[in-house]
């Protein structure tokens, strides 16, 4: 099968999903935005900052580079050690939310601009293999809800913080 990418509805879940992360992020008090259920895990304001570097430093420039030159070698990134640097845990949440919403204004524009582009131009990346920009506009796409999934995980546990030898299963089982 020929691979074909129908970017108008890509582009539409990239215009809406700010729209979810608030949403999925309104209530959360500023201590808990901050709460972590272990040391390497993410806070839910670091998640959110994750976001703003993915658009800044990672799917948007990729996908450009690999439309424009896939030869050419792209810029190292370290999603961990951004997040730590950049000192997310400690901003609110209210912050964050505007400046991710600017950046992938930003993102989407662009993509708004593109007339034709060559979906099937790939990168060979030296850990991943080979990653077609449809591979990569795809993915953009699906990593907003990869970590949509983590902040209903995270706001969970926080739940299940508050009332230390009580237990949440009368809830229900996450569905798999």
């Amino acid at each position: 099968m020929t691979p074909r990418l129908d970017l108008p509805p890509l582009i539409d879940s990239l215009v809406a999903f700010p729209t979810l992360l608030e949403a999925a992020l309104a209530g959360v008090s500023p201590k808990d935005q901050a709460w972590r259920p272990s040391e390497e895990a993410w806070c839910l304001a670091e998640i959110v900052g994750h976001y703003i570097d993915c658009e800044r430093d990672d799917f948007p420039t990729r996908v450009r580079m690999t439309l424009a030159d896939p030869a050419q070698d792209w810029p190292d990134i370290d999603p961990q050690g951004a997040v730590r640097e950049r000192g997310y845990a400690s901003r609110p949440v209210l912050e964050l939310l505007p400046e991710f919403r600017a950046e992938r204004e930003n993102s989407i524009a662009w993509l708004r601009k593109l007339d034709t582009a060559e979906w099937e131009s790939a990168y060979a990346h030296r850990q991943l293999g080979v990653l077609r920009a449809g591979d990569l506009m795809l993915a953009w796409t699906a990593h907003d809800h990869l970590h949509l999934r983590q902040i209903a995980q995270r706001r969970f546990q926080l739940i299940q913080s508050h009332a230390p030898g009580f237990s949440t299963d009368y809830a229900g089982l996450w569905p798999g």
